[in-house]
């Protein structure tokens, strides 16, 4: 499975971003997506995950209430409203593709390359 993700870019504090990841190769539909997050000389963390039919979704404590996570499995495509966002949310954010609900980076098979989010406070 291939993973490209999309959306990021420079926010003001307080405003919002999309975060798209498209799937190629691979049957979409079948995989647990998570969304993570790394910023510079930190770990990379979980940010949030949805499950084959967007049925379950699972969320960092720290993004709870601000952040979306969704899938469009005709589209092959799943998103992170990222909403009232804060300066402390600047990181490369990955989409991630596995087969087990986990919020541990090395349970996801699948990586895209990051997308750059920046919040200027």
């Amino acid at each position: 499975v291939q993973l490209q993700a999309s959306g990021g870019g420079l926010v003001q504090a307080g405003g919002y971003l999309r975060l798209s990841c498209v799937a190629s190769g691979g049957l979409f539909s079948t995989y647990i997506m998570g969304w993570f997050r790394q910023a510079p000389g930190k770990e990379r963390e979980f940010v949030a995950a949805i499950n084959w039919n967007g049925g379950r979704t699972y969320y960092a404590d720290f993004v709870k209430g601000r952040f979306t996570i969704s899938r469009d499995n005709a589209k092959n495509t799943v998103y992170l409203q990222m909403n009232s966002l804060k300066a402390e949310d600047t990181a490369v954010y990955y989409c991630a593709a596995g087969r087990i609900w986990t919020t541990m980076p090395s349970n996801y098979s699948y990586w895209g390359q990051g997308t750059q989010v920046t919040v200027s406070s």
